[in-house]
């Protein structure tokens, strides 16, 4: 795929979707050019997007599901082509600041896992510093227990709205701070990491740790993606429909590279 480096497409020749497939992101050029060529983007008549490339599907459908989902028939969901579930673990609370683990988390986990969807989870963080960004991965890692993942862990770091939000101050330095402290905690303990995000999200954040974690961008009613990053997955739509799920659910589409999808289908 362009815009690929020679060596993350070496990595993932090796070993498919695995630790560098998540890897490092090369820094943008002056005048930036997407990898992808957005004419290959096909909807269905369910409105799920699908990305080709010469032809060849380069693409997963997947969602991402919490408590608001409430409960999930796994395997319907799975039959409807679900390919991938980012779930999410848990949240701190945004105006006391109490750390929760979502209660649908395990049963959705478990659900996903047996119905041989790939896994990602992903925390909501109201960290306003380094001390609690730490005790938040701190407390997923505590929660995973060593288990094993298919995606990365996600960093979801937002504005709210309706209360008065504890982290809603937070300068894009002050965030920047928290996500490096909350990757390096997850990283060391083996898991890839992603960092989640409107462009408002993402885009106050610093390049330091923007280049170097993979991208799940969220943007709605968009013909395609429009921020100026090499992003992974788009989070595509808040008001999806899938089989097994009572009520609408984010849809995205993961970007395969090239190399990824031949060395599947190998």
């Amino acid at each position: 795929m362009k815009g690929l480096s020679l060596g993350l497409l070496m990595c993932l020749l090796a070993v498919g979707l695995s630790a560098c497939a998540w890897g490092e992101l090369e820094p943008l050029e002056d005048s930036y050019v997407s990898p992808y060529d957005w004419e290959q983007l096909e909807k269905d008549e369910n409105g799920r997007l699908f990305y080709y490339e010469d032809g060849v599907l380069q693409s997963r459908f997947g969602i991402d599901v919490s408590e608001h989902q409430k409960t999930i028939d796994w395997q319907a969901v799975a039959d409807d082509g679900v390919e991938f579930a980012l779930i999410r673990l848990g949240n701190r609370g945004a105006t006391e600041g109490q750390l929760y683990l979502d209660p649908y988390f395990e049963a959705n986990f478990s659900g996903a896992t047996k119905a041989k969807i790939l896994v990602g989870v992903y925390f909501f963080s109201q960290a306003v510093n380094v001390r609690e960004a730490r005790e938040e991965a701190e407390f997923v890692l505590e929660q995973l227990d060593g288990r094993r993942l298919d995606y990365p862990v996600a960093f979801d770091h937002e504005y709210v709205t309706g209360v008065e939000g504890r982290a809603n101050r937070l300068t894009g330095e002050q965030v920047t701070r928290c996500a490096d402290a909350f990757f390096e905690v997850i990283q060391a303990a083996g898991y890839e990491t992603m960092l989640y995000g409107n462009k408002n999200d993402l885009l106050r954040l610093d390049d330091s740790v923007l280049n170097a974690h993979a991208l799940w961008y969220a943007e709605y009613d968009a013909k395609h993606p429009t921020i100026e990053r090499d992003i992974v997955i788009w989070q595509y739509t808040s008001h999806g429909s899938v089989k097994g799920i009572p009520v609408r659910v984010d849809l995205n589409i993961h970007f395969l590279p090239q190399a990824e999808e031949q060395e599947q289908d190998s």
